[in-house]
């Protein structure tokens, strides 16, 4: 079994009027994101990452806008029912946060098995609709103007 890295991205898929879009996870109905995956095994850098996780959840192909690497990443405690994914005694992540700027919405196509809707959102929408604080707190960042690139 290869475990996955707990080394990931968040992509922050955004209109330039600060419309966010957001996705639902498939294995746990109610749970809204933005797109988050991790890095594969390897050499892989933490944008080519971004730009395929991008592509595999939602189909948009990150050259379609400004994909930019924030100055930020988190540390936090993997949740009980996903540690099985990761290496034993792994219990932490660490989220790079990026945003991936479009001029304007564009079509959206899932990969079923890991999300079963989206939604573009206001910003302030998207953000209070994330289960994760993370994912909220970037949201609120690039609302805010707060970004650091």
């Amino acid at each position: 079994m290869t475990f996955k890295l707990p080394v990931s991205v968040l992509v922050v898929v955004h209109t330039a009027d600060l419309e966010v879009l957001l996705i639902e996870r498939a294995t746990r109905p109610g749970f809204w994101q933005s797109v988050t995956g991790s890095l594969e095994h390897g050499d892989e850098l933490v944008d080519a990452a971004a730009a395929r996780e991008v592509r595999e959840e939602t189909g948009i192909d990150a050259a379609r806008g400004t994909l930019r690497r924030w100055k930020v990443a988190y540390t936090f405690e993997i949740y009980k029912q996903w540690r099985h994914r990761f290496g034993p005694g792994v219990a932490h992540n660490t989220e790079h946060v990026l945003s991936l700027a479009l001029r304007q919405r564009v079509p959206v196509t899932l990969a079923p098995d890991e999300h079963t809707a989206f939604a573009w959102l206001p910003w302030r929408e998207a953000a209070v609709r994330c289960f994760s604080w993370s994912n909220r707190d970037a949201i609120v960042m690039l609302g805010e103007g707060a970004v650091i690139t």
